[in-house]
């Protein structure tokens, strides 16, 4: 190990001053995720306004568009560990070149989900529903489809800024995304200004205007201030190497598809509780939009954690990455656990929100009360997924969700939801069960895989080797 790992400044100054910088990262992130939550409200709430097919359109259409990015999501974020290590070694001159093969890769998923979206009608097609929703479906997609570039380029630079430990800049973008998001879509929406009335589709051109805008918005920044200089990020333009993109695909893709099987798992249980009732569909969805919220917390951290694992590693500092993962650990559960008696002690109050129906209002409580342990699970998985990506160990994680979530998780919830074979057929509360279930294995082997990645780490760092990117 070397000297400088031994005397490393996290060290020497103790648990608070990493608790402040976790903090100071963590907090902007988790507003600009809030804001992203927010302009999915505006889109549904102003396209509710015009009608039930308005509304259909834009739920659909964000259903399938959602997932359809994720791979641009997760070559992007692979991008974050990669700077964060070349910030953390001092090595800025390495950083145009990496910026811009992440920028060559995410342009090339960006062109494959280009083509899945105009595979969309086909899809369309096989719905059995009325014409009009389908063709504002289609539409909706096609607008919001000429926003690709800028969403491409907002989430290049965001990740980024958020490997040089700049997360500010997350922040005040979202912030003027959902100030464009505003006045676009009751221009589009409800048609102004002589714009034409076009409903929900009208969704997806200011989703595509809010693309565009935060993305040159955060290009314009990182161009002009000071502390990216000397990274140069566009003073020199470097071809496409396609050994660096293909590292890109190999960091990238599996962090795509660890996004995938999660989205999909809770897209499945929507799907299996829909037949069940629409008492059991409010209260499931009510349950699932309180713990996506509180999640945010969690999500945000587990970001952070990646950067300041990445900058330690970077920096030859190997013990200080895994008292981050610890610290952030500590952090993230415990506030997963008042959050946790929140729910348990004030579901059905939460859930009165939303309805004045009684018996959704029970249920949701009872689900509310499961999901105070689900936050936990949950908050510990991503955090170790955040650690494991900074160590740039992104294909376990990959393999760990898709078992743990899928034949593990959803297979008990199943059983416990819809059949007789353990106990009674317990309803939504057996797929939160499974959630519960498939987390905490999830947890549990993703820990154990961080841990073992941290020793080989170690014992690397022991034999004189760095902790290099691509």
């Amino acid at each position: 190990m070397s000297k400088s790992s031994v005397n490393s400044p996290l060290t020497r100054s103790g648990l608070w001053p990493e608790v402040r910088k976790l903090s100071l990262l963590t907090g902007p992130i988790l507003i600009a995720q809030l804001t992203q939550m927010l302009m999915s409200v505006v889109d549904t709430l102003m396209a509710g306004r015009v009608g039930a097919t308005d509304l259909a359109a834009v739920a659909v259409g964000g259903s399938i568009w959602t997932p359809a990015t994720l791979l641009i999501f997760g070559f992007a974020m692979a991008l974050a560990p990669v700077i964060s290590h070349t910030h953390g070694s001092g090595d800025y001159k390495r950083m145009a070149n990496q910026l811009q093969q992440g920028f060559y890769t995410c342009a090339i998923s960006a062109l494959l989900v280009v083509a899945l979206i105009y595979l969309a009608p086909y899809f369309l097609a096989m719905m059995d529903v009325e014409e009009d929703f389908r063709v504002m479906t289609h539409n909706y997609l096609k607008y919001i489809l000429w926003g690709t570039p800028g969403l491409v380029l907002y989430m290049v630079l965001r990740n980024f800024c958020e490997g040089m430990s700049h997360t500010m800049p997350s922040l005040v973008i979202g912030v003027i995304g959902l100030l464009i998001n505003i006045p676009a879509n009751y221009v589009f929406i409800y048609g102004s200004f002589g714009a034409p009335a076009l409903g929900g589709a009208g969704a997806g051109i200011a989703s595509a205007i809010v693309y565009w805008g935060m993305g040159l918005s955060l290009l314009a920044y990182v161009l002009v201030a000071k502390r990216y200089q000397k990274a140069a990020p566009l003073r020199k333009i470097y071809l496409p190497n396609w050994d660096d993109i293909w590292y890109f695909v190999r960091l990238g893709f599996p962090i795509s598809m660890s996004l995938f099987f999660e989205v999909s798992l809770f897209a499945a249980v929507a799907i299996l509780i829909a037949p069940l009732g629409p008492v059991m569909v409010a209260s499931h969805q009510i349950a699932l939009n309180i713990s996506s919220l509180v999640y945010m917390f969690p999500l945000s951290l587990s970001m952070a954690v990646t950067l300041r694992v990445g900058f330690a590693l970077g920096s030859q500092q190997i013990p200080d990455a895994m008292r981050s993962y610890k610290i952030a650990l500590v952090l993230g559960v415990g506030f997963a656990v008042v959050n946790g008696l929140g729910m348990w002690l004030g579901g059905r109050y939460l859930a009165g929100f939303y309805t004045d129906n009684d018996a959704i209002i029970q249920l949701a409580g009872t689900l509310l009360g499961l999901a105070a342990i689900f936050t936990v699970s949950d908050t510990f998985q991503a955090i170790s997924i955040g650690a494991l990506r900074g160590y740039k160990d992104t294909r376990a994680a990959m393999v760990v969700t898709l078992i743990s979530y899928w034949p593990f998780g959803l297979s008990v919830g199943v059983i416990l939801a819809l059949t007789d074979w353990i106990v009674p057929a317990m309803g939504p509360a057996g797929f939160w069960l499974g959630f519960i279930s498939g987390l905490s294995v999830a947890a549990l082997l993703l820990t154990i895989r961080l841990f073992r990645v941290h020793r080989q780490a170690l014992a690397h760092a022991s034999y004189g080797g760095t902790s290099g990117a691509a």
